[in-house]
């Protein structure tokens, strides 16, 4: 067995196809089916099922799990012995929310990819929530959150704080409040986050205490969906004041100040604990945690 052959499972496995494998391995397909027959022959058992489309048998699934956490090894082993060298090099996937991918990141990663031009981002959108898991399971390498729970399978880091506020458009009856009270929305229409979403949690969490139950005419996945459905009218919102920025500054949205909802949200940075951190990722957080505060929060 070679790493070559997991490679050739794992591309058949992703394509379900040997002709298609072949094409993305730079092989031809005769050397694709000869590399999984060798495999077969050595572990006494059939792998793929060859009838169109191909898929792996059972027998194949159980290899495939081990074959990819071989991969990964080699992976990390390659990437260990990259690390040896001093320039900072190698590819980062971010996972974040929406809002902080537009609002936050790009100062960030302007900055970060004019000092290190050789270490290449890729920016997974998600809830706060998913941001977590997907630190946890693996699928990303560093998270930027709100830090509304703590794990202990994540390390985090707090870069700044953020409050939830209420939005509403111009036209709205209560456009012309700056302050109001949690009692007086129980009879507006409100946009809210979907029910898993972190920021959900914490409004769901203060309408409970008030023994308030909301007007909800409309949930979606994101709070820049929020923030469109209210420009056009179709209710009021709590979402982050920092991604309203723009908005105020347009006058599309109007900011009311809810006295209850005046709580201050830590945002993170988050990896998972005890994983390997190559050079890219370790001079990404040492950046990421020793900037300032205010060049997060700057509306500029």
């Amino acid at each position: 067995m070679n790493i070559s052959q997991l490679e050739t499972l794992l591309t058949i496995s992703k394509t379900m196809s040997f002709r298609k494998a072949g094409e993305l391995l730079n092989l031809t397909q005769p050397a694709v089916s000869a590399q999984i027959k060798s495999l077969e022959d050595e572990f006494k058992t059939v792998l793929i099922d060859r009838n169109q489309p191909v898929t792996l048998t059972d027998h194949g699934q159980v290899f495939l799990e081990h074959a990819e956490q071989i991969l990964s090894i080699v992976e990390e082993l390659k990437q260990k012995l990259s690390d040896l060298h001093s320039t900072p090099q190698g590819h980062i996937v971010l996972g974040t929310t929406s809002s902080i991918a537009i609002q936050i990141l790009p100062r960030v990663l302007s900055y970060f990819q004019n000092q290190f031009p050789l270490i290449k981002t890729s920016i997974h959108s998600m809830s706060s929530s998913q941001v977590m898991a997907s630190v946890e399971n693996g699928s990303v390498d560093i998270g930027i959150s709100y830090l509304f729970e703590k794990n202990p399978n994540v390390h985090s880091s707090v870069l700044y704080y953020d409050t939830f506020e209420l939005v509403v458009p111009p036209a709205h009856p209560m456009s012309s409040l700056t302050h109001t009270t949690v009692d007086k929305l129980k009879d507006i229409p409100m946009i809210m986050l979907a029910p898993d979403t972190l920021g959900r949690r914490f409004v769901d969490q203060i309408f409970r205490k008030y023994n308030i139950q909301p007007n909800i005419v409309m949930e979606v996945s994101s709070s820049e969906e929020m923030k469109r459905m209210v420009e056009i009218n179709l209710g009021a919102a709590v979402v982050s004041k920092l991604s309203i920025a723009n908005e105020l500054r347009l006058g599309t949205l109007k900011m009311i100040k809810v006295n209850e909802l005046e709580i201050s949200h830590p945002v993170g940075v988050v990896y998972k604990s005890g994983r390997y951190l190559n050079t890219a990722m370790r001079q990404f957080l040492s950046d990421l945690k020793g900037m300032p505060e205010h060049h997060f929060i700057s509306s500029e």
